[in-house]
């Protein structure tokens, strides 16, 4: 019969090496088989509570990695606050230093490369470091600290209510309530709580193979490579612990634009963007910087194409069809001064010829959303502009369609095609 599910503290909503639970003796091989538990990769395993994201997949991933190696590309631009960089079924990639081998593992992208960007220098290895810690969240040879709740902060949300109960990570954000964990933000954060008790960086000598290794923080500084290695996480609460290692996202941006197909990475880049994660001025230096490197010509062109005005992948997805089938850029979110005083932002205009698209994705199915778009609409036909629409059927099944309508409506308005 299936065995019954059993949930040590200690691994409570934690990923974990089944092996480190097995011989601690919190769960038997037979338990780590139950619905309890998940597994994601050999030898590891999470609490199936878990929401199945790629953060879930990185956390994964690095508890199977040697030190020194970086989560990179769209993996690291997932842990940075875009979310559709990578789904959890997608490939973790990392960026391994050309002086060590890591072997083929399935869900891994393997990329070799120069690490040679600044990087967090580790304070010196200090008792908590060095010392193994239990699965029961007892680390040897360091004493209770009355300020350890002190220097752990709020995950993503500075007004979240309510602490959290004993034994329970800190679980609270703005999307959820304190009764499950923010698993987007326990993704490796930086913040106060990378750091361990007594100030010290938490980036000891190595890994213990007898270490259960957790990963929790919250948004990321603005430090160019994050290098902090994994902590731990007890049974009576959260301890600070260290983020998940990856690149910057300006250096992520780059990696996007080179190992992904352009039409995706363009969007990835957008939001980078659009959030603040990164500039122009810092896309134009890591260009700079790797311009001699392979993939250097394609990560310009890509970051030229990049457009921080784009609302929805969908939109930067159409953006870049269009130019790339030879039309000419569009502006993303152009401002349109309406007679009134009103101003509207079809999603792409080509203002020369007052022609627009709008992309319909299914929020726009909604009644009161169909309402304010048609709205929109007449008032944009009566400012003489020439509005074409696009849905998501159309954007993955028709796009030869929606680009014959986009090239005769340009054509219509003096466009020389």
């Amino acid at each position: 019969m299936p065995p019954r599910p059993h949930r040590p503290a200690a691994l409570a909503w934690q990923v974990f090496r089944g092996t480190d639970a097995v011989r601690q003796s919190l769960l038997t091989e037979h338990q780590l088989r139950s619905s309890a538990w998940v597994r994601l990769r050999h030898d590891v395993y999470a609490d199936s509570r878990l929401d199945r994201d790629h953060a879930l997949s990185c956390r994964a991933a690095a508890l199977r990695l040697p030190a020194g190696v970086l989560i990179a590309g769209p993996s690291a631009v997932y842990l940075h606050g875009v979310a559709h960089a990578a789904a959890f079924d997608d490939e973790v990639h990392i960026l391994v230093p050309r002086s060590m081998r890591v072997g083929a593992q399935r869900g891994l992208r393997v990329h070799v490369g120069d690490l040679d960007l600044p990087v967090a220098q580790p304070s010196p290895p200090s008792a908590w470091a060095r010392g193994t810690t239990q699965l029961d969240g007892s680390p040897p040879g360091v004493p209770g600290s009355p300020d350890r709740a002190a220097t752990h902060s709020p995950s993503r949300s500075a007004n979240a209510p309510g602490s959290r109960p004993a034994g329970r990570p800190d679980t609270r954000s703005v999307s959820r309530s304190d009764e499950r964990p923010d698993t987007r933000s326990v993704n490796g954060f930086d913040g106060p709580s990378a750091r361990p008790p007594g100030g010290g960086s938490g980036d000891g000598p190595g890994r213990s193979r007898a270490t259960l290794e957790v990963v929790r923080g919250r948004r990321p500084t603005t430090s160019v490579i994050t290098t902090a290695r994994p902590g731990w996480a007890g049974a009576t609460g959260p301890h600070p612990v260290g983020p998940l290692p990856r690149t910057g996202p300006a250096q992520a941006a780059w990696e996007t634009a080179v190992w992904l197909e352009p039409v995706r990475a363009v969007g990835i880049v957008d939001a980078l963007l659009r959030e603040g994660l990164t500039s122009r001025d810092g896309l134009a230096a890591i260009a700079d910087a790797y311009g001699g490197r392979p993939g250097g010509r394609r990560a310009r062109w890509v970051f030229d194409l990049a457009d921080p005005g784009a609302q929805s992948p969908p939109e930067s997805h159409l953006r870049v069809r269009l130019v790339l089938a030879g039309l000419p850029r569009p502006v993303a979110q152009h401002p349109v001064r309406l007679p009134g005083g009103l101003v509207l932002h079809p999603d792409l205009a080509w203002p020369n010829y007052r022609v627009a698209v709008e992309y319909d994705g299914q929020r726009h199915a909604d009644p009161e959303r169909l309402h304010l778009d048609r709205k929109r609409l007449n008032h944009l036909v009566a400012a003489g502009w020439l509005m074409l629409h696009v849905t998501s059927r159309r954007l993955h099944q028709d796009f030869p369609g929606v680009l014959r309508e986009v090239r005769a409506a340009l054509a219509a308005r003096g466009r020389r095609l």
